[in-house]
């Protein structure tokens, strides 16, 4: 007899990325020839975590007290203030209409949409590719995942299929949650363009009409696309006060402090009755999970974000590891297409997805000549973000022969 309740009992102990990443780090150091396209992390070309050195500066300068004080629940007001700002300053009448919740990384801030936004026993709506801790993250909230297919036969977005589901999800469940991970999609690396966005804006208020619709926006990896995210405003912009826009934010790959777990999640509410309300389920829900967040770890990202000096450095520092994964995309570009890969429009970002049937098998087979990448239903995901632009060709070449 188990003591665990049936819907939690069966689960595995262990990520099966953090798994296959373990696997490629011991045959790595037992001295095998390994490529490990798993880690969603950006490393250097030495295989070493790329560091911001402006960030180890900010998070070492925190005084004591700091780090030993409790955080306020819903965050300190100038992290609030400075995550605002980073996320929806092009868009000023927005931010005026915004209010933001400090969560343990991008995650947090998944939890909190998904719990404050459906009902028990409801689905979140994303895209047929996906990062899995979506699911795990319902699956905790007792909630589900539902998708749509993301790519039309010529590659570009599927608004059509988006289209359906919002109507199927409003008409089962009574309100839609709808998850875009946009620029640099995980794991696909895809970004959508303009047309797509303002395309998908005209689909959600159609739908907003007959009830409630919330968009959030997965910005993690915003930071390291081609463009910043003040289009993808412009294009949200017609939706304010109709359906709900949040933007899930993440210190973790903008500052390369992923063990910092400094995130928040901001919601644009323009009436000043529902925006109190939204400020207070999200703070009580906070109360209900970790209570409260890493305060020195918002007080070094604070800095990071609004310091004259500290935040232009940090820039001209990340500019440089854009620059390394940059070159990173040529090369993969240059070399996948000739080789018969497939795989949607990559610009840019950490991952790239590579279209593949049995992909577990596949992937199995480039693990046995060490080559490291995650199988996904249909795919094999790439995390470019950790291997040296020098291995990349025998990479390559590992996916025609396997991958195809």
């Amino acid at each position: 007899m188990s003591l665990l309740i049936p819907s939690h009992q069966g689960r595995p102990a262990d990520d099966p990325i953090f798994s296959l990443n373990r696997e490629a780090n011991e045959r790595s150091k037992a001295g095998e020839a390994i490529t490990n396209a798993t880690v969603g992390a950006l490393l250097d070309d030495q295989g070493a975590l790329a560091i911001l050195p402006s960030a180890v500066r900010a998070v070492r300068e925190v005084p004591p007290e700091e780090w030993a004080a409790y955080a306020p629940i819903a965050g300190t007001p100038a992290f609030l203030a400075a995550v605002n700002a980073d996320v929806l300053g092009s868009a000023p009448d927005l931010a005026a209409a915004a209010v933001a919740v400090a969560t343990p990384g991008g995650s947090g801030a998944l939890r909190h949409a998904i719990a404050n936004f459906l009902e028990p026993g409801q689905k979140l709506l994303t895209t047929s590719y996906f990062w899995s801790p979506y699911q795990t993250l319902a699956d905790e909230s007792d909630r589900g995942v539902a998708t749509f297919t993301m790519f039309r036969g010529d590659g570009g977005f599927d608004v059509g299929a988006l289209d359906r589901a919002l109507g199927e999800h409003l008409a089962s469940q009574g309100r839609a949650l709808l998850f875009l991970n946009d620029p640099c999609h995980n794991p696909t690396g895809y970004s959508m363009t303009r047309a797509e966005w303002d395309a998908v804006v005209e689909c959600i208020g159609r739908h907003a009409a007959r009830g409630p619709v919330t968009v959030l926006v997965d910005g993690a990896y915003v930071a390291y696309a081609p463009r910043d995210l003040s289009d993808t405003l412009e294009a949200l912009r017609p939706l304010s006060g109709r359906a709900g826009l949040l933007f899930a934010w993440s210190a973790s790959k903008t500052f390369t402090h992923y063990g910092l777990r400094v995130g928040a999640l901001v919601a644009v509410v323009p009436d000043a009755a529902e925006r109190a309300q939204v400020e207070s389920a999200l703070s009580y829900s906070s109360r209900g999970t970790w209570s409260n967040c890493n305060r020195g770890g918002l007080a070094a990202v604070t800095r990071l974000l609004v310091d004259e000096a500290l935040a232009p450095a940090c820039r001209r520092e990340r500019e440089e590891l854009k620059a390394m994964l940059r070159g990173r995309v040529e090369v993969f570009n240059t070399l996948a297409r000739p080789a018969g890969l497939t795989y949607p429009r990559y610009e840019g970002g950490f991952f790239v997805t590579l279209f593949a049937d049995e992909a577990p098998a596949r992937a199995a087979a480039m693990r046995g000549e060490g080559d490291f990448v995650v199988p996904k239903k249909g795919a094999l995901r790439v995390a470019l973000c950790s291997v040296p632009e020098r291995d990349i060709p025998r990479l390559v070449e590992s996916l025609a022969r396997h991958g195809r």
